[in-house]
């Protein structure tokens, strides 16, 4: 594979403002949290990035896209309380998110459709911050431990405290599913100190800090000031006020603050007098985050620390606990903006960000145990497209389309050891700009691989562009007329088909339409859009119901996320967030002698949706709506599609060359078909037969590769499930983004090429479809102290040899030994949501993991114990069961004697040594980061036989793609804060004080 390394592709990724947990912690939640859990995340250029922890295998779901001028500066989510439905069942109660930003309003999300539902204003200044009512109060018993109690008054809605920039404090009410103005707690003073961080103590307290050196505690209930708490002057030298930017209560009413002098202070609950203070960053603070047990408080600010505070233990009985800061690191490389937590009895992580984009997940129980784990902050979508037979490459961002041509590598001379590069500047030019008008960001964009057309969306409408090239190598652009209808639409998801002739359109509410093109053989003559739009209508589906206190997220799982044409264009799916595929296919052979279209009587809409009557799809499948004799309809192996564990991250069907008999358009009509008087309308009714195997990566990482005609698994996913992947893949936490395929049919000089090239954000990762993935193999070099193994051993010796095998390739291995070889927990096991577990030998904190256990009076039998977690061998069991059925599957024959393979099948060698001239199954690189997207480049005039390979010297060079990298030294961020101690970073830099 040549691959271009692109970095001139503009994409400047937005500061993070605001994070936001869905749900509270709670200690009475055993798992991971509730299924409906979901991080949110505000940006400055106005996107809201919906993050699903998945059980830690962390992906971004979905992006509410800004505008021009628009900000988040604050997120936060409530809990509508559980009803009854007519049955007399519990209904999950609504969870709902709400925004502000640089404005005086409040905007609630509707996060099926990813657009605002409802703003709240009023007569009041700009809005500062918001917190929202707690629905549920943490006690402390005396003993110490934490339970949830419940409010007297749970079933009632949250309301909204916001601060103003006048100094004024609103509620709002979220009662009755609406959002509405209640009343204000305090009217701005003379001097209008803004309100610059707002936090519940209790059900009807509300703290408040502002920009004169004071907090200030509210009662709701009268709407009166019950106490104002001051700092004081500022720091000699510095501005005479005090800017308290965030202010958070713990489960006991402790109040902590966080202010411009880089100090944290702690407020007595009841009497509101300062506890203690501590001075721990060298700028201003700019968020707080504090543990559920209120033994842990985490602080943020502009001289990019993380620091953490942890309760002291006394040393005498009856003796104050004070607090002390026991760690700071610097996980970001620019200011920390905001930070939120989550935890639960298996889960309990630290989300952070700010200036430098990219969110980091920190553990606070595991804090020094664990590694912290940075998420990418580029989108999980990549941003770019190409059009290969013209080398061009699009990217876009906000409201802007780039278009570039990449040019082709030079060949180096076989006769001369020299070779000169190119220079840069030859080797991309940009060829066409796009500025989109509006408000809006773009959400998707795509371009024929002729690079005829290109089509760009926006939530509010759609355009599309016919490209020209001129003579000075430069490309214009034509605007192309379409129907009212479709260019005031919106789309959230735009595609054409590898044909053309279809451009398909997601909408924000996840309907599906797709617009026939019309295009002439006369390229001088534009194409045009048929009127009559094809809708798509989805099978229903019934939606497993979570537990009624987690809350439900409504229709937001049935938000589509990722659509896939076949090579022949004729097959169609769509998949949601939920994991449901939804195929159709194209029926009929295409007739251009038909007046185009041809609409069934008494046509309705039939836009997707979940609750449509089945008589309704009967009549369209009984009078489909034809464009040239050809209609879409539903996959008839539909229904035997089975469900994905996890929402599709990507989809592509393999690629194939389709035959003529199945794409070539019947200029003359459909001689064997005549009209009557029944069906004056006549049409073919055979179905697609070209390639339609359709690859799957889910957001568990998991490969799926599903025969659509067919409705199954294909043999080679049967053959090669999630346990035959290579470790080295397993452990990538980083979840893919898109694919790229490397097909070729064999030739006397290579084999059957069938490779799929995927990537992340930080990785490249090969698999050849050609051949199965290898078992992992025994090890004939172990030796055992007996020549059978005594019952439960054999588990054992498997991981050990696993482990082995594993270090001989370098690999971090999934289970961590001390130096004494005491195995610890599983990586699966002790995921708390962040990083991986840190090596006990690079561990630099922390005391008493090891003890030493004796049996009797003399201690011969004393043995080393890890202190942790139990290690289980469920997962160990479960992999000789899938090793067991791959072998079954692949047809070889194993004979088990007490446990070892005795032997294999004569034919099973002879497939391993053909395995062996076909080149590594598998391969991968950490080479390339961050990585943007990775498109084909290629494939156009050099390419004589068109399979999009071309060849160099006679040589088959394989595909050619252009990878796009996004490192952030090359993102132009405003000065940051340099500490005392960073001399060397210091220079050649703007040292803000």
């Amino acid at each position: 594979m040549d691959i271009h390394r692109c970095r001139f592709v503009p994409y400047p990724p937005s500061a993070i403002n605001a994070l936001a947990f869905s749900h509270s912690s709670s200690l009475s939640t055993s798992s991971k949290g509730p299924p409906t859990l979901r991080l949110a995340i505000g940006r400055a250029n106005g996107d809201i990035e919906i993050w699903n922890p998945q059980r830690g295998a962390w992906h971004q779901e979905s992006i509410f896209r800004g505008g021009k001028d628009r900000s988040i500066e604050a997120l936060l989510w409530t809990h509508d309380p559980e009803e009854q439905n007519k049955n007399g069942y519990n209904v999950p109660g609504k969870l709902r998110l709400f925004s502000i930003g640089y404005s005086s309003a409040v905007t609630e999300w509707d996060l099926s459709n990813g657009r605002p539902l409802r703003h709240a204003s009023g007569n009041y200044g700009e809005l500062w911050c918001m917190a929202a009512q707690p629905r549920e109060q943490m006690l402390k018993k005396d003993n110490g431990n934490t339970v949830n109690g419940t409010m007297d008054d749970v079933a009632q809605y949250q309301h909204l405290a916001v601060g103003c920039a006048d100094g004024s404090i609103v509620l709002l009410s979220t009662a009755d599913g609406d959002l509405k103005f209640e009343k204000t707690l305090t009217r701005p003073a003379k001097k209008r100190a803004r309100v610059l961080s707002i936090a519940w103590q209790s059900k009807h307290i509300v703290i408040t800090g502002h920009a004169d050196s004071t907090i200030r505690v509210f009662d709701i209930r009268n709407g009166q000031q019950v106490r104002s708490m001051s700092l004081g002057a500022g720091p000699e030298g510095g501005p005479k006020e005090i800017l308290v930017w965030a202010v958070r209560c713990m489960i006991d009413g402790t109040i902590v603050s966080g202010d411009s002098t880089g100090t944290v202070s702690f407020w007595d609950a009841k009497h509101y007098s300062r506890l203690q203070r501590i001075t721990s960053h060298k700028a201003d603070i700019l968020d707080l985050a504090v543990g559920i047990d209120g033994e842990s408080v985490f602080s943020g600010g502009m001289d990019r620390r993380t620091t953490v505070y942890r309760r002291s233990v006394g040393s005498k009985s009856g003796e104050k606990r004070r607090w002390v800061e026991i760690a700071h690191q610097r996980f970001h490389s620019h200011d920390v903006k905001a930070m939120a937590t989550f935890e639960t009895k298996s889960i309990s992580i630290l989300a952070s960000g700010g200036l430098d984009t990219a969110p980091i997940i920190v553990p606070i129980r595991e804090y020094g145990k664990e590694h912290h784990r940075t998420l990418p902050g580029l989108p999980q979508m990549p941003p770019v497209r190409s059009a290969p037979r013209k080398r061009l490459l699009v990217s876009w961002w906000d409201r802007e389309v780039s278009l570039w041509r990449i040019a082709a590598s030079l060949p180096k001379s076989l006769e001369s050891n020299e070779f000169e590069e190119p220079p840069q500047s030859s080797s991309k030019r940009l060829v066409a700009k796009v500025l989109i008008q509006g408000d809006e960001s773009i959400t998707s964009a795509d371009i024929l691989e002729d690079g005829s057309l290109l089509a760009i969306s926006t939530l509010s409408g759609i355009k599309v562009f016919r490209l020209k090239g001129k003579a000075d190598s430069t490309i214009g652009l034509r605007k192309l007329e379409l129907p009212c209808e479709l260019g005031s639409m919106g789309a959230k998801i735009i595609q054409w088909s590898p044909d053309g002739k279809w451009l398909l359109l997601i909408t924000s509410s996840s309907k599906i339409q797709a617009i026939r093109v019309a295009r002439s053989e006369n390229s001088k003559k534009a194409p045009r859009f048929l009127p009559q739009n094809v809708n798509f209508k989805r099978l229903p589906r019934k939606m497993s119901q979570s537990n009624y206190i987690h809350g439900s997220l409504g229709a937001y799982d049935r938000s589509i996320c990722r659509v896939a044409f076949s090579a022949d264009s004729r097959i169609l799916v769509v998949g949601d967030l939920s994991g449901h595929l939804d195929t159709w296919v194209l029926e009929g052979h295409e007739d251009l002698t038909q007046d185009p279209p041809v609409t069934r009587p008494n046509n309705e809409d039939t836009s997707s949706s979940s609750s449509s009557d089945e008589s309704d799809e009967s009549d369209s499948e009984d009078h489909p709506t034809l464009v040239y004799a050809q209609h879409w309809k539903r996959n008839p192996t539909a229904h035997l599609i089975p469900k994905l564990p996890s929402a599709p991250l990507v989809m592509s069907f393999r690629p194939a060359n389709p035959s003529p008999t199945s794409t070539k358009a019947l200029t003359n009509g459909n001689g064997h078909l005549h009209a009557t008087r029944h069906n004056p309308f006549p049409h073919s009714h055979d179905l697609p037969t070209g390639e339609d195997r359709l690859f799957i990566i889910t957001a568990e990482h998991q490969p799926y590769e599903i025969n659509i005609l067919a409705g199954r698994i294909s043999d080679w996913s049967r053959r090669n499930p999630k346990s035959a992947l290579p470790e080295e893949f397993k452990t990538i936490r980083d979840r893919a983004m898109g694919c790229i395929w490397d097909v070729a049919p064999p030739t006397s000089t290579d084999p059957d090429r069938q490779r799929i090239w995927l990537y992340g954000n930080t990785w490249l990762w090969m698999f050849d479809l050609a051949q199965d993935l290898p078992r992992l193999k025994q090890d004939e070099d172990e030796e055992s102290d007996s020549d059978e193994p005594q019952a439960g051993e054999f588990s054992k010796m498997r991981k050990r040899k696993r482990e082995k095998a594993m270090r001989k390739k370098g690999v971090d291995q999934p289970y961590d030994r001390d130096d004494d070889g005491l195995l610890g927990a599983s990586r699966k096991e002790r995921d708390t949501g962040a990083g991986s577990k840190i090596p006990l030998h690079e561990m630099d904190t922390g005391v008493g993991r090891k003890m030493r256990k004796t049996v009797g009076a003399e201690g011969a039998d004393a043995t080393f114990v890890r202190l942790g977690r139990d290690v289980s061998d469920e997962s160990e069991a479960q992999d000789e069961e899938d090793d067991a059925l791959v072998r079954l599957r692949r047809g070889e024959d194993v004979v088990m004697v007490n446990g070892y393979e005795n032997g294999t099948g004569g034919e099973a060698e002879e497939t391993r040594k053909e395995e062996k001239k076909k080149g590594p199954p598998f391969w991968g690189t950490f080479k390339y980061r961050p990585i943007l997207g990775i498109v084909p480049i290629g494939g156009g005039d050099e390419d004589e036989d068109g399979d999009g390979l071309g060849e160099r010297d006679g040589v088959r060079k394989g595909v050619e793609v252009a990878l796009v990298e996004r490192p952030m030294f090359d993102v132009d961020l405003p000065g940051r804060f340099y500490g005392d101690q960073e001399w060397s970073d210091r220079k050649d830099a703007d040292v803000r004080l």
